[in-house]
């Protein structure tokens, strides 16, 4: 309860969270996702990416998993680094965090205490948090992972100006585009897709197309789709995960 407070309460700074420890699988330098499956034919993510995962449920459990990933030594295919989350759609789940410790045979608090994670209520919150303190956090920290959660979400609410919005959006991920490359940082954004408006194809075109990766799921009565959309190196392709029942756990077994 005390965490959950702390993590309530402080909305303009990073607070100390974390998150976990999941699978092997030697690499060097590339953030993999350590499911067989997926990384025969996607390596994983790159210092210098940034990338969006379109997907609210399985989006959000990826960035989970990135984040517990992260923090595995190189050669089991993480970054050897803590993780800042910015959560711009209340996603961050403090319990399924620590229940994928838990699974891993890992300590949840001590892996908790090495995700930077701080929410933001607005708009206006969010861009602050980005400009003004996020790359101080990186440099504190010596994080290599940044994951930005919801990251249009906020920019669709009414109190935004239509216009205003549109342009402090363009500067964000502009902004978020080339901190990951002058920084040598993974940037994660997930994105959710929601009923379309004129104001939501606007975020979302300009979105992808500052993302130097991007990929989405789909889900269909058999189960779901991983699709690699775009990368800089990796042809598209898309892999069919069977059962509309997959849990993030059945996922990362695959």
């Amino acid at each position: 309860m005390f965490l959950l407070n702390l993590y309530e309460l402080q909305i303009h700074f990073f607070v100390p969270l974390s998150v976990v420890v999941v699978l092997s699988r030697k690499n060097s330098g590339v953030l993999a996702l350590g499911i067989p499956k997926l990384d025969a034919v996607f390596p994983g993510f790159r210092r210098g990416d940034f990338a969006v995962l379109i997907g609210r449920s399985l989006g959000v459990m990826l960035s989970f998993l990135l984040s517990v990933r992260c923090q595995l030594p190189f050669r089991k295919g993480g970054l050897n680094s803590r993780v800042v989350y910015i959560d711009g759609g209340n996603t961050f789940d403090l319990y399924a965090v620590s229940a994928m410790a838990q699974e891993c045979g890992l300590e949840p608090r001590s892996m908790l205490e090495k995700i930077l994670v701080s929410r933001a209520f607005t708009a206006y919150q969010l861009t602050a948090l980005i400009f003004e303190k996020l790359e101080e956090a990186l440099k504190r920290y010596r994080s290599k992972l940044v994951v930005v959660s919801d990251i249009t979400g906020l920019f669709l609410d009414r109190d935004v100006p239509k216009i205003e919005g549109r342009d402090i959006f363009m500067k964000m991920t502009q902004y978020l585009s080339d901190l990951a490359s002058r920084r040598r940082t993974v940037v994660v954004a997930s994105y959710f897709p929601r009923p379309y408006s004129s104001r939501n194809l606007f975020l979302e075109a300009v979105l992808l197309a500052r993302a130097s990766t991007v990929i989405r799921f789909k889900e269909s009565r058999g189960g779901f789709k991983f699709v690699l959309e775009d990368h800089p190196s990796i042809k598209p392709s898309t892999i069919d995960f069977p059962s509309s029942s997959v849990t993030m756990d059945t996922f990362t077994e695959t």
